[in-house]
């Protein structure tokens, strides 16, 4: 089924993505396709010595895991033209091996293009819960979506 156009969404409407609990493959893998090693994220024994008490997984792993279940919701799907960028992102707590986080949507601002009558912006807050209702990362994404042809 096709996602919504442009002109389907609301201000102010809100979803909620499936939940995901997040894995010893997920850091894993990401350290490797990232490179990032760092033992904060890959020692359990240097993961004791710090604040958190044990490992966490990486920031832009969250960030990464929130935008793919967006789109599972199917909201834009075949409707997307470009995702155009991240604003004002904030980590404000992490996340541990084990945690099931779901991200909560809100259609923050739209604006119709002024010089392509076939699709306008569409401006979505993030934020990325785990299942003890404590928000560990929020921001915007905004995305470039198809107009309906009339």
């Amino acid at each position: 089924m096709p996602g919504k156009y442009f002109d389907d969404f609301v201000e102010g409407e809100e979803y909620v993505t499936p939940s995901r609990t997040l894995t010893e493959t997920d850091v894993v893998m990401f350290a490797a396709m990232s490179g990032d090693y760092n033992e904060l994220h890959t020692s359990e024994t240097f993961g004791k010595g710090t604040q958190f008490g044990r490992r966490i997984g990486h920031g832009l792993l969250g960030l990464a895991v929130a935008h793919g279940l967006f789109f599972r919701l199917g909201l834009v799907e075949g409707t997307a033209i470009a995702f155009l960028g991240i604003e004002s992102w904030k980590f404000a707590a992490p996340f541990f091996l084990g945690d099931t986080i779901h991200v909560k949507v809100k259609v923050s601002e739209k604006k119709a293009s002024q010089s392509k009558p076939d699709r306008g912006v569409v401006k979505f807050l993030f934020e990325v819960v785990k299942e003890d209702g404590t928000v560990i990362q929020s921001g915007y994404k905004t995305i470039m979506i198809k107009r309906i042809q009339k």
